[in-house]
């Protein structure tokens, strides 16, 4: 079968929009027809040349994607025809120590994306392609593992849906899961784009009592206190620590969060902690970065750690956000800041970089 793809072939240049042949399911396999993907900056990281994966053949990016099933393989007992699905990339086996002791989004089984010596879920006119993540979401249909997905509501705009399944997903559950905020506590959130601003929702559905959050892109600081922030710090007009440490009377913040991937913001981060505070590392950082700060910069008996896709266990963590969107405690409605198709994902990209958007979603019907 056909479909059309935006297909990633050299570091540094645009997506091309082209035909490619996408297997039919095996059996745990769950065949989705695309209703709508986020474009996430973990993309952009990979157009960049800053990804972690081999680069030896074309790609089909694209991971937070929100669709309908057409069809399952044999064994596959989570889903059917015509339920409304989101991908998650923290696909899991259900059986690796790591998923058995509760944290499957750190599983080191490795069923949810096809052998090397398989015949490959995309290819075309012979060559194959590999699939983002084991998902591809910047294409008309999906070939997942069915423990990639969780099927959801379909009163649930799947526009909306398919934030949740990363940005959403990792921002509101490095606030909520991985951090360990408690109510009452304050919170600067570094880099308010689409995970940091789910950062700033988690945190004040957490109750935190002060949210800062801090951009170097003025446009940001509307939408951050829309969403929750009490205080905003534009880093490109003020020392961000310093900032964060004026609006707290010197103390520093019981919890600071690093949400783009640069390790000088990291270091502001920790550097902007509260006695005994934590900072979570939430954005992906380059394979080769190092975060140094001085050891008398951070004050005594704090945390430095980092958050992989918030700490998720998504097959209820998705449910769970998507029901506090319909209380209204979420709002993924002002998240979708431009819409677009896939034709528009160099412009979507181009729009990340700028500062322009929290998220771009880009639809197919």
């Amino acid at each position: 079968m056909e479909i059309e793809a935006a297909v990633f072939r050299k570091v540094l240049e645009p997506l091309s929009i082209e035909r490619v042949e996408i297997d039919a399911p095996s059996e745990r396999e769950v065949l989705v027809r695309t209703v709508a993907t986020g474009v996430c900056h973990s993309d952009l990281h990979f157009v960049d040349g800053l990804g972690r994966f081999p680069l030896d053949r074309p790609y089909v990016l694209g991971h937070e994607g929100a669709g309908v099933v057409e069809a399952v393989g044999s064994a596959v007992t989570s889903v059917k025809a015509g339920d409304h699905v989101v991908a998650c990339l923290s696909g899991f086996c259900g059986n690796c120590e790591e998923c058995l002791s509760g944290h499957p989004n750190l599983c080191t089984g490795g069923i949810v994306t096809r052998p090397e010596s398989a015949k490959p879920r995309l290819s075309q006119k012979g060559e194959p392609f590999r699939q983002f993540i084991g998902i591809s979401s910047y294409a008309e249909k999906m070939l997942l593992h069915e423990n990639s997905l969780v099927r959801i509501d379909p009163e649930i705009p799947l526009d909306r849906a398919a934030l949740v399944g990363c940005g959403v997903l990792t921002g509101v559950g490095a606030a909520l899961r991985s951090s360990g905020l408690k109510p009452g506590e304050t919170v600067a959130v570094f880099g308010c784009g689409g995970v940091g601003l789910s950062i700033v929702q988690g945190a004040r559905i957490g109750g935190a009592r002060a949210i800062i959050g801090v951009d170097k892109f003025e446009s940001k600081r509307e939408m951050a206190l829309r969403l929750g922030a009490t205080h905003f710090v534009n880093s490109s007009e003020e020392e961000p620590v310093k900032a964060v440490r004026a609006l707290t009377g010197g103390k520093g913040v019981d919890h600071a969060f690093e949400a783009i991937g640069d390790a000088k913001v990291c270091r502001q981060a920790i550097e902007s902690l509260a006695i005994r505070g934590t900072a979570t590392i939430v954005g992906v950082l380059p394979p080769d970065a190092t975060i140094e700060f001085p050891w008398m910069a951070i004050r005594p008996e704090c945390r430095v750690h980092d958050a992989r896709m918030g700490g998720n266990r998504f097959r209820t963590d998705i449910p769970l956000y998507l029901d506090f969107y319909r209380q209204g405690r979420l709002d993924l409605d002002a998240m979708v800041t431009k819409r677009g198709r896939l034709s528009d994902i160099n412009e979507a990209f181009r729009a990340m970089k700028a500062g322009e958007v929290a998220r771009t979603v880009l639809t197919f019907e």
